[in-house]
């Protein structure tokens, strides 16, 4: 799967290229609306991107518990070679090395939530601008309808292409969705 970004300052019109695509068979979960006017998205019944989505939080998570992998095994290295283990337990050290790798891997999601998500920073003079961010995962035999109907919207501004979300994961939120309207 690729993303496709596109650039518009027009709400309105990204509810119609919105309802287009799905007309067109591409789904709720590959279509995400990332915009600093979130009211007015919801609004105009945009699937907007969550608001923890547009942190770093996962990857600064991520980041602190490597880190702390790294000082927890640093802190069982120190307690084997300095013996400490022979006239205590392995308890006091283990305790330690956990609470380490807790420590870095909370204080590592504190810092990711202060930065932008790393694959929407490159559009954070657009967004101050006012203008809004629509990206839509797609395979390839769906690049014809994506076409398509941006031809149709010449407000819809090319913003550039990234990675995708997995398709093992839209087809998960397509079965859950599926679901959820089966259910009373």
């Amino acid at each position: 799967m690729k993303r496709h970004y596109f650039s518009s300052n027009s709400l309105a019109d990204l509810e119609a290229v919105e309802r287009e695509l799905e007309e067109a068979g591409i789904t709720s979960p590959q279509l995400h609306v990332l915009s600093l006017d979130d009211a007015g998205a919801e609004r105009h019944g945009l699937h907007t991107v969550e608001a923890v989505l547009k942190k770093d939080v996962v990857r600064g998570t991520a980041r602190g518990a490597a880190i702390g992998i790294v000082v927890a095994g640093m802190v069982l290295a120190a307690a084997y070679l300095t013996g400490i283990t022979e006239t205590t337990t392995w308890v006091p050290p283990t305790f330690l090395a956990i609470v380490a790798l807790g420590f870095c891997t909370w204080e590592g999601g504190l810092i990711g939530i202060q930065e932008p998500h790393v694959d929407f920073r490159r559009f954070e003079k657009e967004l101050a601008q006012g203008r809004h961010i629509f990206f839509v995962d797609i395979d390839p035999e769906q690049e014809g309808a994506l076409g398509a109907v941006a031809a149709n919207h010449p407000m819809l501004t090319p913003a550039g292409q990234g990675e995708a979300t997995p398709k093992l994961v839209i087809q998960g939120r397509n079965a859950f969705d599926r679901v959820m309207k089966v259910a009373p």
